[in-house]
Parts: structure tokens; C-alpha cells; sequence
């Protein structure tokens, strides 16, 4: 019988071998997949992070884009509104220049230092000097047609430089807007581009995990066999110990009925006995005594 459970028992251990190989070679492919797909877990964060931060510099240039266009709109509008100026300073230039006399500017001046010399030096009638005074007046009138001919090409002059001016900020402004635009739809395009991985990546690590768990149940079920052919071989190796312990005692019942026979022979023969032959008499008479009623 102890022959039998001893070969159970070595084929159960070469089962338990054979189980550990499979469980720990499950359990190592299990950690590959796990590994894996933590590795692609580290790399969609890191696309994440990149993806967040293209945004943002894709929003900051959207929002700059938005005020340089603010800026473009304005500096249009005060273009446009040198242009009318411009306009309406030619129309004035225009009813002012068909104002303008006959005679040069230099003419009149010096008609006028002529006469204002005249009425300071020369004695003159009250008729006389009415006369040349309103004959001042009427040179001091051309005299400014002049001045004022000068100020309004002073002022068109000045708003065609500002005109300009607008014209070339609106211009620049929307070279900028334009660069800017263009950084902003790239960095849209490569966020896009990113998310795309992510998304890609995303569907390699679930792969990974759904296979991490079907290996990993596998493990588990061949662990679980495992566990159970080893309470098997316990639960033998402990049905071997009883029995061996039982044959002790068996074989120690025999040695010791063996020896309590010697001894009542040696005590019926009268011969000196043992500190041990005599205890077994007595452990044996005491016995006897117990048995009977």
C-alpha cells in the first residue's frame, strides 16, 4: 500500500512540476503584456502632454490673431478716414485755388509793404488814406487766400503721410495675422496628428490588457491546479505518516508483549529481573487488575 501512494505521489510531484513550468512561463508572458502595455500607457501621457501644449500655443496664437485682426480693422478705419479728410481737403484746396489771384504772392507783399509804408510816411487826405486802406484790405484778403492755399496743402500733405502710415500698419498687421494663422492651423494640424496616435495607441494597449488578462487567468487556473494537486500530494504524504506511525506502534505492541513473555518466563523461573522486565510485570498486573470487574 505505502508502494502505491509513494508512486501517486511521484507522479502527482512530476505533475507539480510540470504545472509550475506552465504557470511560471504564463506568469512571465503575462508580465511581457503588462509591461507592454504600461510602456504604451507612458507613451499616450506623453502624447497627451504634447497634444495639451499644442493647443495652448494654438489658442495663444488664435487669441493673438485675433487682436492683430482688432488692430488691422482699426488701422483700416483710420485709414479710410484720412482718405476722406484727403478728400474733402483736395475739394477745399480745389474752391480755394480758383480763389487764388492773379498776381504772385510776392506781388501782393510787396504792394503791401509799399502801402502800409506809404500811410505810416506820407501825409494823406481822409479820402486818400480810405482809398489805400481799403486797398490794404483787399491785399491782405488775397494774402490769405495764399496762407490759407499753404495750410490746406500743409494738412493734405501731412494726411496723405498719415494715410500711408495706416496703410502700411494694416499691411504689416496682417502679415503678421497671416504668419500667425498659419502657425496656428499647424499647430492644430500636429495636435490632430497626435491625438490620431493617441488614439491608435490607445487601441494597442487595450490589446495589450485584454491579453495581459487572458494570460494572467490562465496562470491563475493553472496555479489553482497547482495548489490542489499539492493539497493531494500533502493529504498522501500525511496518510503515509499515519500509517507508518501506526506500524510503529504496531511493531512496538509486538516487541513489547515480545518482552513482558521473557519476563514472566524469567520470573517463573525464579531468575533476577531487569529494572525494565520487572516495570513491564508490573505495568502488565496493573492492567489485568483495570480489566477486572
Amino acid at each position: 500500500m505505502s508502494k502505491l501512494i509513494e508512486q501517486k505521489i511521484e507522479e502527482l510531484d512530476r505533475q507539480l512540476v510540470a504545472l509550475k513550468q506552465e504557470r511560471d512561463k504564463l506568469n512571465n508572458e503575462a508580465k511581457n503584456w503588462a509591461e507592454k502595455r504600461n510602456n504604451i500607457h507612458k507613451q499616450i501621457e506623453n502624447l497627451r502632454q504634447q497634444a495639451a501644449r499644442l493647443k495652448e500655443k494654438r489658442d495663444d496664437a488664435n487669441k493673438r490673431v485675433q487682436e492683430l485682426k482688432g488692430l488691422r480693422e482699426k488701422a483700416k478705419t483710420e485709414r479710410s478716414e484720412k482718405r476722406i479728410q484727403i478728400v474733402q481737403t483736395r475739394e477745399k484746396l480745389s474752391v480755394l485755388t480758383e480763389k487764388r489771384p492773379s498776381r504772385d504772392l510776392s506781388d501782393i507783399e510787396k504792394e503791401l509793404e509799399s502801402l502800409e509804408w506809404k500811410i505810416q510816411t506820407t501825409p494823406l487826405s481822409v479820402k486818400e488814406e480810405k482809398a489805400l486802406v481799403e486797398r490794404v484790405k483787399t491785399l491782405e484778403i488775397q494774402r490769405k487766400v495764399y496762407t490759407q492755399l499753404k495750410q490746406l496743402k500743409n494738412t493734405l500733405a501731412e494726411l496723405r503721410t498719415e494715410e500711408k502710415e495706416f496703410e502700411t500698419e494694416a499691411r504689416a498687421t496682417h502679415e503678421k495675422l497671416s504668419e500667425l494663422a498659419k502657425q496656428s492651423q499647424e499647430f492644430h494640424t500636429l495636435m490632430l496628428e497626435t491625438l490620431a496616435k493617441v488614439h491608435s495607441l490607445k487601441s494597442g494597449a487595450d490589446a495589450a490588457h485584454q491579453r495581459f488578462m487572458e494570460i494572467h487567468q490562465r496562470a491563475n487556473e493553472v496555479h489553482q491546479k497547482y495548489v490542489d494537486l499539492l493539497r493531494q500530494v500533502e493529504a498522501l504524504k500525511q496518510e503515509m505518516r499515519e500509517k507508518e506511525e501506526e506500524k510503529q506502534t504496531q511493531r512496538q505492541r509486538e516487541l513489547r508483549k515480545e518482552a513482558l513473555r521473557k519476563a514472566q518466563e524469567k520470573a517463573q523461573r525464579g531468575e533476577k529481573l531487569t529494572l525494565q522486565e520487572f516495570k513491564l510485570l508490573a505495568e502488565e498486573e496493573s492492567e489485568q487488575n483495570i480489566k477486572e470487574p
